[in-house]
């Protein structure tokens, strides 16, 4: 590829994990500060590479704990790998976490345009672009509701609607869509599809095989944090499926 707009190259991320039991608080910081806790090393991945071009779109799978979010928080520059590297030519809009970067004690209203600043735009941009939110997050009813009263649904309508607002170069959607109805889901998917196909780059991190058929031409199965396999999203997710005995 000549000029990928995303680059993983021989990637690894390592964790410290407790090698011992803890009964309290009080006992951890005891024994963190007598230096009498010890550590095990746990490569939450390693040697993952793989490439991405303009408006490609690729579904990352596996089973819980196989590094799928690690691998997604990596490319958004919310952790750096212990080995290898990660070029990203391009402004992403990340999705993977539910609410991340708004705040619970403000209302819709004002996290607009909280969550329009965290992307780069304009207070003036946000409050012309208003309307067209609220409308695909069909929250009208609720703009002046705190968010910590939302219910998960609510904050992945809003969060969706901010993010892809503006179309980014590319999208980055870890389960948060999973929250939400079916008719909302169904909505989003729409909207990605025309993402993609005006360019968008999308990495789509999702348990539920219909969508990840829906929208992505490549699939990378993770596998306790190395690549089991890549390639054409029906070859892969056969084979994943498969390993799970079909479920």
């Amino acid at each position: 590829m000549s000029n990928p707009i995303i680059k993983v190259e021989n990637v690894g991320i390592r964790f410290n994990i407790a090698s011992e039991k803890t009964d309290s608080l009080k006992e951890y910081i005891i024994k963190l500060v007598k230096r009498e806790l010890y550590f095990k090393e746990f490569w939450a991945l390693q040697d993952i590479n793989f490439e991405m071009g303009q408006g490609e779109s690729l579904a990352i799978i596996g089973a819980n704990g196989s590094g799928k979010s690690t691998l997604l928080k990596l490319i958004c520059r919310i952790l750096d790998p212990d080995t290898g590297s990660i070029t990203v030519n391009g402004s992403i809009a990340p999705l993977i976490e539910l609410g991340a970067g708004l705040d619970g004690e403000l209302t819709a209203e004002e996290n607009i345009v909280l969550g329009g600043a965290l992307l780069g735009h304009s207070k003036k941009f946000m409050l012309e672009r208003r309307d067209e939110i609220v409308a695909f997050a069909e929250l009208s009813e609720f703009m002046q509701m705190p968010l910590k009263n939302y219910s998960s649904g609510m904050y992945a309508r809003l969060a969706f609607a901010l993010s892809t607002l503006v179309k980014p170069e590319i999208l980055i959607v870890d389960e948060v869509l999973a929250v939400g109805d079916i008719a909302f889901q169904k909505k989003c998917e729409k909207r990605m599809k025309e993402m993609l196909a005006d360019g968008t780059t999308l990495l789509y991190v999702s348990h539920d095989d219909t969508s990840i058929r829906h929208l992505c031409e490549k699939a990378l199965w993770l596998k306790k944090g190395g690549v089991a396999m890549a390639g054409g999203v029906e070859e892969v997710c056969a084979a994943y499926e498969a390993s799970m005995g079909g479920a």
